[in-house]
This record gives structure tokens, C-alpha cells and sequence, in this order.
């Protein structure tokens, strides 16, 4: 399939009526040489959020396209469905609650595109935006080390020396989404080859497997500049609001990871710490919210995996005894009221 020349933007959103404009406005006011289009996926709002969508579409309608879902589907099936919508060669990303603060983000990137077939995707700076204070942060160093050549314009990495970096997500992942601008021919190859990354009712993220299988493919550009302003709200998909979502979180991120090294057969001592932190963030997730049935799912993930004990999953595990683990409950809270 050919796709057209221009840069497809994915929006989605559910309630987020007091975002939406100015997500929709960033995306607008981008100044870019190739014509672009924006995809929003609006997920059955309950506020007036298709409301605001239906006012820019009607202001625009050259530009945005609304997929109107009529019902809820989740944010990761809403994604996967705005991709098989997008017509461009190039698809970015924009949540309805985050926005671009950069005006050149599309023209430095499709540009970098344009020029080096062999590169897949291009990922930028970005800073963290507190709702609540409307302060913006940097979210640490980037990864440079790997890079292979460097210019004014951007850094070039080997994608497959990326792969476990980006199978470790952490407070800054390796390549983040959301500042990126990939190939929709190469991302549609990689959803029809490996459908089962896909789905999902099995892994409840989008942006880790799109990047692991654009690095895979081939090389990454990075643009060290900020064009995001990432909202950091207390409820979102990466940052729920209770202990046991938190848990459902990390643990589909986990057993995503585990499987995309495993398929493609990716071994290192740094993935192994990795994993092992994670079964101990599990377990956390689960002491606090005082669920056995938590810690049951984390201790069988640890075993299906395979995944040894260390020093801090044993403590873990001995706290989360049942003559012991309402009495740390009770001293933690304590401590915790104290403070």
C-alpha cells in the first residue's frame, strides 16, 4: 500500500475536556512541508470533549478526521484502530491531555525521515508538565552512549543496539512515543509479522512494542531539543490511582517486555536486574494494597518467568508473610502518618 505525502497526527482522548484545545492547537500550529492530518481517536467521552472535537473538525475539516467510538474501547485498542486510519507516510502522536511546544517538531523530523530511508523513527527531548502548577521539568539525561554519528540536526543510532534500553523503561524510557514521528508502512509491516504484540486484550501498551519493532527494523535519530510538554496528572494510563492498577499496569508492561526479549531471543545481565526489579515492584504494589491475591500473580509471574530471588524480593517476600504483613502494614502507615 502507498501512503500519501503527508504526516498522519494520532489524538486520543477521553475526557479531556479541558486539554483538548490546547493539544489540537499545538498539532495546528506546526509550520511543516508536508500537508498533515489529524486522527482523533475519541473514545465515547462522557464530558464534552467530542463536543470541542466536532468544533475543530468543523473549523478545519481539511485537516481532522474524528473516529467517534460508540463505546469505550481502552486506550490501547483506540491507538492501535487510529493507525489502521492514518493515511500519511509518517504518523506522530499527541494524547489529548499533553501538547507540542515546538512548532518545527513535524518539519525537523519528517525532514530527517525524508533524507535517511534506512531510519525508522525520530524521538525528541521532552519535559514534564504539572497540571497543578503548570511547572515544567526535564526527566533526565537521554540516552547517548550508543550513537554512532552525531550533527547540529540530531544524533543516529544503530536501532538493534537500542533494543534493551527500550525493553527497561524507566522515569525516561529510551525512545518515548510520544515525541516521535515513524513510518506507517514499516509500523503496519510490523502489526501484520507479529499480530500478537498487538492485541490488545493481551499487553495494555502501545508504545513500547511500536518502538522496539522500529529499532529493530532499522536506525533512530534523536533531536536533542524539547517539542513535548508531557501532563503529569495524578490519574493516568502509566500513573493510575490505586495500588492493584498499578499493579495491572506493570505487570502487563513486565510479561510485554519478558516476551518481545524472548521472541527475539535478547539476553543481558542489565535485562536480568531489570526483571528482577520489576517482581519486586510488584510485590510492593501488592503489600501495600494488602491483596494475597496480588501476591499470588506476582509470584507467579516471577516463576513462569523464571526469575531468581534477590536480597530485595526475599525481604519482600518475608514481609508479605501472613503473621507479618498486617503488622508492616500497621507500622508502615504509621510511620508514613508521622511524616
Amino acid at each position: 500500500m502507498n501512503y500519501e505525502d503527508l504526516i498522519s497526527v494520532i489524538v486520543c482522548t477521553y475526557n479531556q475536556q479541558d486539554t483538548i484545545r490546547r493539544t489540537l492547537d499545538s498539532i495546528l500550529a506546526q509550520k511543516c512541508h508536508l500537508p498533515i492530518e489529524i486522527v482523533i481517536g475519541e473514545d465515547c467521552s462522557t464530558d464534552d470533549t467530542l463536543a470541542i472535537c466536532r468544533e475543530y473538525e468543523k473549523q478545519h475539516n481539511d485537516k481532522i478526521h474524528i473516529l467517534a467510538n460508540k463505546s469505550n474501547k481502552g486506550f490501547v485498542r483506540n491507538y492501535f484502530d487510529c493507525i489502521r486510519a492514518c493515511r500519511g507516510k509518517y504518523i506522530a502522536d499527541c494524547s489529548g491531555d499533553d501538547f507540542w511546544i515546538d512548532d518545527t517538531k513535524l518539519e525537523q523530523s519528517s525532514l530527517i525521515l525524508d533524507k535517511n530511508p534506512n531510519v525508522g523513527i525520530v524521538h525528541t527531548d521532552w519535559l514534564r508538565y504539572d497540571e497543578k502548577t503548570g511547572k515544567m521539568t526535564s526527566p533526565g539525561k537521554p540516552l547517548k552512549e550508543r550513537c554512532t554519528t552525531s550533527d547540529d540536526q540530531c544524533s543516529m543510532f544503530n536501532g538493534k543496539d537500542l533494543l534493551t534500553d527500550i525493553l527497561m523503561p524507566g522515569q525516561r524510557p529510551a525512545i518515548h512515543l510520544c515525541t516521535s514521528l515513524y513510518r506507517n508502512d514499516w509500523v503496519r509491516r510490523a502489526m501484520t509479522d507479529y499480530p500478537q504484540f498487538f492485541d490488545p486484550d493481551t499487553y495494555r501498551c502501545e508504545d513500547m512494542q511500536i518502538a522496539f519493532f522500529m529499532a529493530r527494523m532499522g536506525d533512530v535519530a534523536y533531536i536533542d531539543k524539547p517539542t513535548l510538554a508531557y501532563s503529569c496528572s495524578k490519574n493516568t494510563i502509566s500513573n493510575p490511582d490505586s495500588e492493584e492498577k498499578q499493579f495491572l499496569f506493570w505487570a502487563n508492561a513486565t510479561r510485554l517486555s519478558f516476551d518481545l526479549a524472548n521472541t527475539f531471543h535478547i539476553s543481558d545481565k542489565k535485562l536480568d536486574n531489570f526483571f528482577q526489579a520489576r517482581i519486586h515492584k510488584l510485590l510492593m504494589h501488592a503489600f501495600r494494597s494488602g491483596k494475597t491475591s496480588l501476591r499470588t500473580e506476582a509470584l507467579h509471574i516471577q516463576h513462569e518467568m523464571g526469575i531468581s530471588n534477590n536480597r530485595q524480593i526475599c525481604i519482600a517476600k518475608i514481609i508479605m508473610l501472613p503473621g507479618i504483613w498486617p503488622v508492616m502494614r500497621c507500622l508502615r502507615d504509621f510511620v508514613k502518618n508521622k511524616k
